[in-house]
Order: C-alpha cells, then sequence, then structure tokens
C-alpha cells in the first residue's frame, strides 16, 4: 500500500470519526433535554423539528455565530490550547472503540490500556483552562477537576483490571469474545458498581459536577469560554459519557455479543443504555459535597476495589 493510500484511509477515518463525534454529540443534547423533561413533568424542545430533534442544531449554529471573547489578563497561548486539548481524546477514543466483530476504525493489542490512558489526556485541558482563565472561580474549578481525577481513576483501574485478569488480554475484541455467553456483569458485579460509579466521577456528572458547581463557581473551568472554544469542552464533555458507557459495554455487558440482531446494533443499544442512566441519574439526586466526594473515594470505593481485586485474582489466577 502506497503512502498515498495510507493518507487517503486515514483522512476519510479522521472524518468519519469527526462526524460521529459531532452528530453523537448533538442527539446526545436533545436526548438528555427530553430526559429532563420527562423526569420533570415537562416536555422538553418540541419546536425545531420534529420532536425537537434540530433544536441543537439551532444551538450549534448560534454558539458557531458568537464571538470568542478572550478577557485581557489571561495566559494567552494556554487559554487558546486549552479547549483543544480537552476534545482532542473525544475522536482518538472513538477511533478506538470496534462496535462489532471486525468493525471499527482500529482493534489495537493493547485497546484497553490505551482507553484508559488516552481519556485522561481531557483533564489536563480542564487544568489548562482554570489556569489560564485568571479567574478564582475557574481555577478551583480545574483544581476540583484534577483532583476527583486522581482519585477516582485508581479504584476505576482496579475494576478493569479484574475483567483483564478473568478475559487473560487487553485486547478489545477479545474481551468481548470472552464474555459468550455470559458477560463479565454476572460474574463481578462490584467491579461494574465501581467502574459504573467511577466513570460518572471522570466525566464530572452529577452528583459528582463538583468542578462546574454553578451554585459556588459559576460554571467552572469553562467560565471564561466563549463561542467555539466553550462548544469544544461541551463536545468533548458527551463524547466522554459515550465513551464511557460504550466501555462498560466492552467490559461487562458483553459488548457486541447478543441473538438475532447485528452485532453493532446490540452494542449500541447497550452503550446508549448506560447513557440513560447516566443521565436519569444526573436529574435524580442532588450534588455531593467535596469532602463527602472524597471520602467516599477513599474509604468505600478503594477498599472495596482492592478487596475485590484480591479475591478475583485467587480465583481466576489459572487463567494465565
Amino acid at each position: 500500500m502506497s503512502i498515498v493510500e495510507v493518507l487517503i484511509r486515514l483522512v476519510i477515518a479522521f472524518g468519519a470519526v469527526i462526524t460521529f463525534v459531532t452528530i453523537n454529540a448533538l442527539f446526545l443534547v436533545w436526548l438528555e433535554r427530553k430526559v429532563s423533561a420527562v423526569i420533570q413533568n415537562r416536555m422538553g424542545p418540541t419546536e425545531v423539528g420534529p420532536f425537537g430533534l434540530l433544536q441543537t442544531i439551532a444551538d450549534a449554529v448560534k454558539l458557531l455565530g458568537k464571538e470568542m471573547i478572550t478577557p485581557t489578563a489571561v495566559d494567552r497561548w494556554t487559554f487558546f490550547l486549552a479547549p483543544v486539548i480537552a476534545f482532542l481524546p473525544a475522536p482518538l477514543l472513538v477511533a478506538a472503540i470496534p462496535i462489532a466483530e471486525g468493525v471499527g476504525v482500529s482493534d489495537l493489542n493493547v485497546g484497553a490500556l490505551y482507553l484508559l490512558a488516552v481519556s485522561n489526556i481531557a483533564f489536563i485541558g480542564i487544568l489548562m483552562a482554570g489556569w489560564a482563565s485568571n479567574n478564582k472561580y475557574s481555577l478551583l474549578g480545574a483544581v476540583r477537576a484534577v483532583a476527583q481525577n486522581v482519585s477516582y481513576e485508581i479504584p476505576m483501574l482496579l475494576a478493569v483490571l479484574t475483567v483483564i485478569l478473568m478475559a487473560g488480554s487487553l485486547k478489545l475484541s477479545e474481551i468481548v469474545a470472552a464474555q459468550s455467553p455470559i458477560p463479565y456483569i454476572v460474574y463481578q458485579p462490584i467491579a461494574f458498581i465501581i467502574y459504573f460509579i467511577c466513570s460518572i466521577a471522570e466525566s464530572n456528572r452529577t452528583p459528582f459536577d463538583l468542578p462546574e458547581a454553578e451554585s459556588e463557581l459559576v460554571a467552572g473551568y469553562h467560565t471564561e469560554f466563549t463561542g467555539m472554544r466553550f462548544a469544544l469542552f461541551f463536545l468533548a464533555e458527551y463524547t466522554q459519557v459515550f465513551v464511557l458507557a460504550a466501555i462498560i459495554t466492552l467490559f461487562f455487558l458483553g459488548g457486541w455479543n447478543g441473538p438475532v440482531l447485528p452485532g453493532w446494533i446490540w452494542f449500541m443499544l447497550k452503550t446508549y443504555l448506560v447513557v440513560f442512566v447516566v443521565m436519569w441519574l444526573r436529574w435524580t439526586y442532588p450534588r455531593l459535597r467535596s469532602d463527602q466526594l472524597m471520602n467516599f473515594n477513599w474509604r468505600v470505593l478503594l477498599p472495596v476495589a482492592i478487596v475485590n481485586l484480591l479475591i478475583s485474582t485467587f480465583i481466576y489466577r489459572g487463567q494465565f
């Protein structure tokens, strides 16, 4: 294969991933509005397009037309790069997720490690945004985000290790194949609960949305960002929710395994079901205090994750 053909394939793959990330984020914004409306006994978007489906597109066009204001005292280069760094992991993660056997941009031999590593790049962008904004509320939000990410990353990794231990592989397709016909949520319900809770905390969603608590920090780390810069943070947040739901599907729900329907349909159904539950929780539970958030991780999740990993190691040590 020539260099030109490789470049053409890369451009096509990149374009497809960016298109999916954008459309998926627009759909998830609409879905969350509808979910919140049902929970609060409201109608939600109804006027723009059938069932209000085009409302998010109208909002996106509005954001594109807004002025990108740069405050005078910001660290300019860091301020400009922060939204880009925060959004960068989104296409990189989506590209590494297979949605069916042989269907996907890439299925890496170390796919599980890649997903866990790249997903943390976004928090560098969040820290850059808070530091560069020259705003105390933005800085406090960024510091909270980093502390939250570092804390909840540990039990999350321990939960993933139990899955890798059982599958005996880091390749995502092999982890999914090892769950046929029984998904790992049956064998590892504790690891599933730990990972699910940590994934909500990693994506800064309620009840773990301390980094952008509007009652305390205005809008947190993206207070000073407008226009497309704010939109990049928005796209990154909803794409991260989708990616974390996709990882849960791959690690615990059997991926694309399922009867009758094609594998990619099963994968999408499971993933969007997890996304729906995440949205449901956001509009059901109140926000935790900062001390409650940290205590819950270090005093509850981490000890339980360690014990669960030790027990799993003893039971499944013969897998290798």
